[in-house]
């Protein structure tokens, strides 16, 4: 008999793979009848496991998907009462697939589920677009937006925190659009399982159901009937086709213009030979001087300002205008008060820039007395708009020489970014008088770290700022404390205020003409759920006359506004100020 030893190989059939070949896998059906058998032997072997398991599935599913129909889209509305209801559209759905075969019982319960998961992802942009800009998210015109939160992100708290923000909001979306179909899909076929039963359950709830909306029946002021989802999907529907219907409606309007062909020796003869500067403070609303948290500090930077400034010879008149935008997207709030037309969104913004309706702005450099300059710190790439704002130079934030730290979001203080104008515009030699267009910065959310008040002389190219921006604070711990957001949002428009009224003190002449005003209220977190849309407006000067032509306005004295001095709409401002100062009005029609 022979001897085996450990180092021969056993004899191979001739069919047999070479014992170094891999055996090739299973092809991918095998392979999942390997898994449907592996769950079914392991459920034979678990019974009681395997039952919690299915039961705590069904109960998330179902759950899932009536807590999606109930979901409210404004988080203000995220109480506990608003899920203790009945939907319509459960009911109805639960009708419709009990009455379809199987394979088109799975094809609608996946559509219903998977239409729920986008209803969801679309609630919860309205909640985050409502918290921050004051109004829901528009399905055609708000895409584009978040690419600006990602970078407001990036700048507020790091480049590394914008990636995993984004990639776990785009992953939240998908899960819940997969998740809700998967949901959706084991709650039929629970139906189709148990159709008798199933079918008396839906019959009850219809009847209580309409019973319910007969009686006005509720649960702590909330109606027990809902139609919740049927409304939130039509409002977004509606919202889409009103923002179809009004890119045409506005289209006409902006090519209807009162100065539209004034000539330039018309516009504005009486500011001929004065240097007029407007000067938009971020988030400067209402709010900042109403507040209990934040008046008491913002209005002693307003009379500080007020004497400083009377001291020095000039005065001041304040009112209120309603700004085209909430919270953010300052660039509506800019183009409305520059426009005259009101640019409440991002396809008005893309038709007026687009088109050649006259700015404020563009009035003066249509002229020809005027040099026509932008201070804009925070463009930090092309802005085309600037040839229809009229700016014949646009110093963006890599224009001014700044060295020093970014704050947060606000590329440099304000207090450097009026010292580089300063120096680089209105303090020079010139053949012409200036306009300018300022946009201050520091009073960007997140309100932290916020810059201090330096000597004007130390400013230099902006290093004195490396231990301010050190020692100042976090914004990821201001963020989410609304309390703490207030408080340093306060601060910030303090020191936007300050270094404006110092500038204008220690730089300003005869000559100097300045307006003033914020571009939109902060957030809802700092400035309340109902709060309005107004913000200051100030005028400045030394010259009597300049104030003397807005005497029937009714502003108020001083730099803050009355709780009752006149509110209007920024849109109206242009004109008005056209008019106060002379231009003749020579209408165009769209």
């Amino acid at each position: 008999m022979p001897v085996s030893t450990p180092f021969r190989r056993p004899p191979q059939r001739a069919d047999a793979p070479a014992p170094d070949t891999p055996a090739p896998a299973p092809a991918a059906p095998e392979a999942l009848g390997a898994r449907l058998a592996h769950w079914r032997a392991w459920r034979t072997l678990h019974p009681r496991t395997a039952l919690v398991v299915r039961r705590a599935t069904t109960v998330l599913a179902a759950a899932l998907v009536l807590g999606a129909l109930l979901l409210p889209n404004t988080s203000a509305a995220l109480e506990p009462n608003r899920f203790a209801r009945i939907p319509a559209e459960a009911v109805v759905g639960a009708v419709l697939l009990l009455r379809l075969p199987r394979a088109a019982r799975l094809a609608a319960s996946a559509l219903f589920g998977t239409v729920l998961g986008a209803l969801t992802v679309l609630n919860l942009l309205d909640m985050g677009f409502t918290e921050y800009l004051g109004r829901g998210f528009n399905v055609v015109l708000d895409w584009g937006l978040l690419d600006d939160a990602q970078s407001y992100v990036a700048d507020s708290m790091g480049g590394a925190a914008a990636t995993w923000a984004a990639v776990g909001a785009v992953g939240l979306a998908l899960a819940l659009l997969v998740v809700t179909a998967l949901a959706a899909v084991r709650l039929g076929e629970l139906l189709a399982a148990h159709r008798e039963r199933a079918t008396r359950g839906a019959l009850t709830a219809a009847t209580v159901w309409m019973t319910c909306v007969a009686l006005g029946v509720q649960t702590f002021g909330t109606p027990i009937a809902t139609t919740n989802a049927s409304a939130l999907l039509q409002g977004q529907a509606h919202r889409v086709v009103d923002t179809l219907r009004d890119e045409a409606a506005f289209a006409k309007e902006a090519g209807s213009d009162r100065f539209g062909a004034t000539p330039g020796a018309q516009l504005l003869p009486d500011l001929r030979g004065k240097d007029v500067i407007f000067t938009f403070i971020e988030s400067y609303g209402r709010s900042a001087v109403e507040d209990p948290v934040t008046a008491p500090g913002v209005g002693r930077a307003l009379d500080t300002g007020t004497r400083a400034l009377e001291a020095a010879g000039f005065r001041a008149r304040s009112g209120w205008l309603t700004s085209a935008t909430f919270g953010g997207s300052s660039w509506l709030g800019h183009s409305t008060f520059m426009s005259g037309l009101w640019v409440d969104n991002q396809q008005r913004y893309r038709t007026v820039t687009a088109g050649d309706h006259l700015t404020l702005t563009k009035a003066f450099e249509k002229t020809g007395a005027w040099d026509t300059v932008g201070v804009m710190p925070g463009v930090q790439k092309a802005w085309p708009e600037a040839e229809w704002y009229g700016l014949d130079k646009v110093y963006d934030a890599f224009d001014v020489g700044y060295r020093g730290p970014k704050f947060s979001w606000s590329t440099m203080p304000d207090q450097y970014a009026l010292e580089a104008f300063q120096r680089l515009e209105h303090g020079r030699e010139r053949d012409r008088p200036l306009m300018a267009e300022v946009i201050l910065t520091s009073s960007h959310q997140p309100w932290a770290p916020i810059p201090r008040m330096v000597d004007w002389d130390e400013i230099g190219d902006g290093s004195v700022y490396e231990g301010i921006e050190a020692s100042g604070v976090e914004a990821a711990d201001v963020i989410a404390d609304s309390t703490r957001s207030k408080e340093e949002y306060g601060k910030s428009v303090e020191y936007s205020v300050t270094s404006l009224t110092q500038w204008l003190e220690r730089y300003g002449t005869d000559d100097t003409v300045l307006v003033f005003l914020g571009d939109h209220q902060p957030l809802a977190r700092v400035s309340g759920d109902r709060a309005s849309r107004d913000v200051p407006v100030s005028i400045v000067a030394r010259d009597p006359k300049v104030l003397d032509a807005v005497d029937d306005w009714n502003w108020t004295e001083g730099l803050e506004p009355a709780r009752d001095a006149p509110v209007w709409k920024m849109s109206a401002f242009r004109d008005r100020f056209l008019t106060a100062y002379g231009s003749v009005p020579h209408p165009t029609t769209g």
